[in-house]
């Protein structure tokens, strides 16, 4: 009787694709971004009293929403990715190298970089919508709310999506 006997080896995720898996790293990402979440959130509260208060309430549901929105980017880029890297089926197609690059170093060339750049942006977008809808539903007055969704937005979006694979095999 034979058996196929396949093999892989040297198999290689994208840094960004490693974060959505549950893992030990998980043990650093989280509690690292409850803090990025929440040092953004008390600064956009500026003179709001009791802002340690409402920290410490909402935080929690922030960081949940920017998980969210950086899933949102991140299965941005595998569709992409895999649609871009069924073209030719030799690597050698311009596509496929865009596709590649989206996965391992999008600045191989331009057109990964923007690809990985709006789903950055899309991240944001996200993230500040599902921000926007959370703090809605508190205390906070309109332009409180837009500041904080805003500054969230940009400053947790997730810029790792750009970090090249490579430099960590």
């Amino acid at each position: 009787m034979k058996t196929n006997d396949k093999r892989l080896y040297n198999v290689l995720f994208p840094i960004w694709l490693l974060v959505f898996f549950p893992s030990y790293l998980w043990l650093i990402l989280i509690p690292a971004n409850y803090l990025i979440d929440r040092i953004v959130l008390k600064w956009s509260l500026g003179d709001t009293q009791d802002k340690g208060v409402f920290c410490r309430q909402n935080t929690w549901k922030i960081c949940l929403a920017g998980f969210l929105g950086d899933f949102v980017g991140a299965i941005a880029l595998f569709f992409v990715s895999q649609l871009l890297s069924g073209f030719g089926g030799d690597g050698t197609s311009f596509l496929e190298k865009v596709g590649d690059g989206i996965m391992f170093d999008p600045f191989t060339n331009i057109l990964s970089v923007l690809i990985v750049i709006g789903a950055i942006a899309l991240s944001a977008v996200c993230i500040y919508k599902l921000d926007k809808k959370l703090l809605g539903k508190t205390e906070l007055n309109q332009e409180q709310i837009k500041r904080a969704a805003i500054r969230l937005a940009i400053f947790t979006a997730p810029y790792v999506y750009l970090i090249p694979t490579r430099l960590f095999y």
